[in-house]
């Protein structure tokens, strides 16, 4: 057994099931997602009328999630040098989820890239598979040493990891980090998303006809501010928000932010800079590394 899955698995201690369930995620990673997919496909086609699987549905976002990303904290976790560890109940205020909400980052100099299975899955670009991308060794090492040739994973520099991150948000995909209680409650894979492409993003919208609020990700925590000075009512924002936020109707800007994830798209393509983001204090706390060392750790 190679010294990467030992340390995956110990990790889970005595859960020997969710050692299993880790493995087998991670190793059948395209089919594991797919599958998922159609179920949700099926489920949301056929049997919203079936009220119990509300609770089903919650249930499973409560154990596998994800939390949007704006750019700046995106590129703080690629630039981090030093181990990170916040783990406790108060995470939930930036992870709004029962379970799977621990920020827990070992060596995060090591990071990897494999092709992201949410993209095979819907028939992505070839140029654009090649996403997926894990910060911290111990599972990063993981993809590497068992995932080479069967997903394409790859060891890169962080500085590669901001690169894919800009490349693809300049393209507008959102970002998002991926919580699951079965690879540890933690978080470490980062993906760039599109609604067309991404099964987390579909996985909601399935969800909704259950239950309207239901989400399998968390706000960034951001809301968006306007300088209507700047503005020139171009629609290059309303264009890349992927979630009906903004609107241009007759030279007219709103925003809707009861709509609004929080990703931040829309201030880096407006070229005018006429946008910008800010906490917002209605929203979940950001994932934003100088507010988790200085409220979350320890």
């Amino acid at each position: 057994m190679k010294a990467s899955t030992r340390i995956l698995l110990r990790k889970h201690g005595w859960r020997i099931d969710r050692a299993a369930h880790n493995y087998i995620y991670f190793v059948f990673y395209y089919p594991y997602v797919r599958t998922l997919y159609h179920l949700f496909r099926v489920l949301a086609a056929r049997f919203t009328w079936v009220r119990p699987l509300r609770s089903v549905i919650r249930m499973a976002f409560d154990r596998y999630h994800a939390k949007y990303l704006s750019g700046g904290d995106a590129r703080a976790i690629f630039n981090l040098n030093v181990d990170l560890r916040a783990a406790g109940a108060r995470n939930r205020e930036i992870i709004p989820y029962r379970y799977a909400h621990s920020i827990i980052i070992g060596n995060p100099r090591f990071v990897a890239v494999m092709d992201c299975p949410c993209k095979k899955t819907l028939g992505a670009p070839p140029e654009t598979l090649n996403s997926c991308i894990c910060v911290g060794e111990s599972t990063a090492r993981f993809w590497v040493e068992r995932l080479e040739k069967k997903y394409n994973a790859r060891k890169i520099s962080q500085d590669e990891a901001l690169s894919i991150v800009s490349r693809f948000r300049g393209m507008g995909y959102v970002t998002q980090a991926f919580f699951k209680v079965a690879t540890g409650g933690t978080f470490g894979v980062i993906c760039n998303c599109h609604p067309d492409t991404c099964v987390s993003l579909k996985a909601t919208e399935f969800a909704r006809r259950f239950d309207p609020s239901l989400s399998m990700a968390a706000d960034a925590g951001y809301a968006v501010g306007r300088d209507p000075e700047r503005c020139r009512a171009c629609g290059s924002c309303v264009r890349v928000c992927h979630f009906s936020a903004l609107c241009l109707e007759n030279g007219e800007w709103s925003y809707d932010s009861t709509l609004c994830t929080g990703c931040g798209l829309c201030a880096e393509h407006c070229p005018e800079s006429a946008l910008s983001i800010h906490a917002d204090p209605d929203g979940p706390v950001p994932l934003d590394l100088d507010i988790i060392r200085e409220r979350y750790c320890g």
